[in-house]
């Protein structure tokens, strides 16, 4: 067989300029083997015959993309997009030559270029910095950037001279003048660092309001834009952290998961930037709530929430009150399971419902809803996304924190989400009950246990030594109560209990992928042993332990959109 023998990029183009549609609409039924490279959105119109032609990403093997990006340029199919992080690139392709493309031994995998879409709820009000500890004065953070991938940043009094630059990926990534048509990033930035200079007392303040911030527009004014905008701006963002001081990116955004995290691009280019030494935040989703039959489900969690490294957040419900006690879960918050791997999300939960921050006064959130709108500067949004906002900013705390005590040797990602996790204060439900593990992840966010642990790790001690300066109280107080701490990290199918953070272990090192198969601590294999509460769950076809979630290529999910965009156009979904 040719694709068994060697061949060099001449051999390869000329393979693919015989793999015309024509040729390859021939293929009815394409193999299982073929299938398998093709995400479930994919896979089912190839099986449907679709005769349209479709914006897909495709992941090749390493230096394979130059050649793969001639022969598709040779058969009139246009590339619209490249990506070097994930051997990847993004081209417009016709459903029928699919199959042909998969046959091809150096392409890994072929995933829908889908639409990304936001939508925003509104209710209530929080005092967030105080329910989350914090006193209104907050003197870390300057030394901090936070990258905002999502609809862009209006510039003002809230941000002031903060704002590093700002790129616009709807237009190819141009450098610009801050600008956000839509909102959602504004409010997401507000939560994050927001002045809080424009309301009484500082009221809504953001979390690290003295971090500086790379804005990067991915959304236009409706809430719309493409998967491989978002790759395009990750991957930005990874190449040039040091030229813009970036320490972390924030992305309130995803969308169905149609394969295993190992092929999925938006999940891939998440894992490189985090491998660069980059914490990637990101909103679970607010799938918690099945739209048709109102009860709460598990295995709604968005890509890329389903990637191992990433910090996955959910959404608590304050209720405007500083106590933690009366803190509720919100159902619409996205429940783990991941489908397809099983991973164990989300990793902790934070404020996210009702939540005001900084409006983009020009933008169409603010202007089509005036009852959302808190005064004249301010929004009022809730959901996941700006759970994730609260959690970054918290992020850039933890960051300046040990960057303050420790200058030379700066923590890894995994070890600032192992401090997350370890600090994180469980929530109970109505009846005193904890949620389980699948639901709250450790907890909830505790930035002042967070700082207090990170300003006593020193990050430059040997691998296996004891990395803690001082004795920390495991128990954080807010508003007169002491709260203990989770004390648990999650590891892949494990659960760690005990001083998991108080040793410089393996798992806390740059380039380990978050749950890889590493010996460390006093591991728990969950497996069977998870609660799932009442065990409501959306699909009889969901399964939790070593097996796939849902079926190989994703048919027996019946995904839903509170509008019903994404079944009807392979939507990705923007929470909240």
């Amino acid at each position: 067989m040719l694709f068994n023998s060697p061949r060099s990029h001449s051999t390869v183009l000329l393979v693919l300029v015989a793999l015309t549609t024509s040729a390859i609409a021939a293929h009815a039924q394409p193999p299982a083997r073929v299938m398998s490279k093709l995400d479930a959105r994919l896979a089912a119109s190839v099986r449907a015959g679709h005769s349209i032609t479709q914006r897909v990403i495709i992941r090749t093997t390493s230096n394979e993309t130059p050649a793969l990006t001639k022969a598709l340029e040779g058969n009139g199919h246009s590339v619209l997009r490249r990506h070097p992080s994930i051997n990847a690139l993004t081209a417009r392709v016709p459903v029928s030559a699919l199959a042909g493309l998969s046959r091809l031994p150096f392409v890994q995998s072929i995933s829908i270029d889908a639409v990304v879409v936001a939508d925003q709820t509104s209710s209530g009000d929080s005092t967030l910095r105080g329910t989350l500890g914090l006193p209104v004065q907050t003197p870390a953070g300057n030394r901090v950037g936070v990258a905002v991938i999502d609809s862009g940043l209006e510039a003002g009094p809230e941000f002031g001279d903060r704002i590093t630059g700002f790129y616009d990926f709807t237009q190819g990534g141009r450098a610009a003048s801050p600008t956000d048509d839509y909102g959602h990033g504004t409010h997401v930035a507000g939560l994050i660092a927001g002045s809080g200079d424009l309301s009484s007392g500082k009221r809504y303040r953001g979390v690290a309001p003295k971090a500086r911030l790379l804005a990067l527009k991915v959304l236009d004014r409706n809430g719309a834009g493409t998967t491989s905008d978002v790759i395009s701006a990750i991957e930005f963002v990874t190449v040039n952290k040091d030229r813009f001081g970036v320490d972390i990116i924030n992305l309130s955004l995803g969308h169905p998961i149609y394969e295993p995290a190992a092929t999925d691009p938006l999940v891939q280019a998440v894992e490189a930037a985090v491998r660069a030494g980059i914490v990637v935040v990101v909103s679970a989703g607010n799938y918690g709530v099945s739209s048709i039959t109102g009860l709460p489900g598990y295995a709604g969690v968005l890509s890329p929430a389903n990637a191992p490294s990433a910090i996955t957040v959910g959404s608590v419900k304050a209720f405007e009150t500083n106590t933690r006690s009366d803190d509720r879960v919100a159902t619409y918050s996205s429940r783990g399971p991941t489908w397809y791997d099983g991973g164990a999300k989300p990793d902790l939960v934070a404020p996210g419902h009702g939540l005001v921050a900084a409006a983009a006064k020009s933008s169409s959130l603010y202007i089509d809803n005036p009852a959302q709108r808190v005064g004249d500067a301010y929004l009022r949004l809730s959901g996941t996304s700006m759970a994730a906002g609260v959690v970054s900013g918290t992020v850039a705390l933890i960051v300046e924190a040990n960057r303050a005590a420790y200058p030379t040797s700066p923590l890894a990602p995994n070890a600032v989400k192992g401090i997350l996790q370890y600090t994180s204060l469980p929530v109970r439900d109505e009846a005193g009950v904890p949620y389980d593990y699948l639901t709250q992840g450790a907890g909830s966010v505790n930035p002042s246990g967070a700082i207090e642990l990170a300003g006593r790790i020193d990050p430059s001690m040997p691998l296996g030594s004891w990395w803690l300066t001082s004795r920390v109280d495991e128990w954080t107080v807010i508003e007169g109560q002491s709260l203990s701490w989770a004390q648990t990290v999650s590891w892949g199918d494990a659960l760690s209990e005990g001083p998991a953070l108080y040793y410089n272990e393996l798992a806390w090192t740059q380039n380990i992928i978050w749950g890889s198969n590493i010996v460390w601590g006093n591991n728990i294999i969950w497996g069977s042993n998870i609660i799932w509460g009442s065990n409501v769950v959306w699909d009889d076809n969901i399964i939790w332990g070593s097996s796939l979630i849902g079926t190989s290529d994703g048919t027996s999910v019946s995904w839903e959109t509170l509008d019903g965009r994404a079944e009807s156009t392979g939507s990705v979904l923007i929470s909240p």
